[in-house]
C-alpha cells in the first residue's frame, strides 16, 4: 500500500493522542466517512493498529528490560525472532546489525520477572547462544 499526504496526516494526529473520527475530519476538512474509509485501509493492510498504550514508568512493579541476542545461525534469524517475538511479556524483537542479532523488549514485574523470564522462556529457544540484559531505568516519551 502506498500511503498519500492525507494518510500520514491521519496517522500523525492518532500518534499525538486518540481522536474522534468527527475531529480528524474537521481537522483535514474532510467528511468523517472518508476518515473511517481511510482507517480501516490503514487498518486492514496492516500499516495500522490503533491501542491503548501505558507509561510503564507510572506503573509500581513493572521493569522495561531489553535483551539483546545472539543467535548461533544467521539463517535462523527470522525464525528465532518470530519465535521470541510470541514469549509471554514481549512487546517487540528488532533484527539488529552489529554486536548482537535481535534486540527484544519485555514488561515484567521487577527484577524476579527479568529472571523468570531469562530463566523460564528464553531459555527454551532453541537456537540462542548467549543474551546480555538492560534494565531500563527511565524512558523518556515510552508508552508500550
Amino acid at each position: 500500500m502506498q500511503l498519500d499526504g492525507t494518510d500520514w496526516k491521519i496517522i500523525n494526529i492518532l500518534r499525538e493522542a486518540h481522536v474522534p473520527n468527527n475531529a480528524i475530519a474537521k481537522a483535514l476538512n474532510l467528511s468523517e466517512g472518508a476518515i473511517r474509509q481511510r482507517l480501516k485501509k490503514l487498518k486492514d493492510s496492516g500499516v495500522m493498529v490503533v491501542r491503548g498504550l501505558i507509561n510503564p514508568d507510572i506503573l509500581e512493579g513493572q521493569q522495561i528490560a531489553l535483551i539483546a541476542v545472539t543467535v548461533a545461525e544467521s539463517a535462523l534469524l527470522e525464525s528465532k525472532a518470530a519465535e521470541i517475538a510470541e514469549l509471554e511479556n514481549v512487546q517487540s524483537v528488532n533484527l539488529t546489525t552489529g554486536r548482537y542479532d535481535l534486540m527484544v523488549e519485555i514488561l515484567v514485574d521487577s527484577n524476579k520477572g527479568l529472571v523468570r523470564f531469562l530463566t523460564e522462556q528464553l531459555s527454551q529457544v532453541a537456537g540462542v547462544s548467549s543474551t546480555e540484559s538492560f534494565l531500563v531505568l527511565k524512558g523518556y516519551n515510552k508508552y508500550i
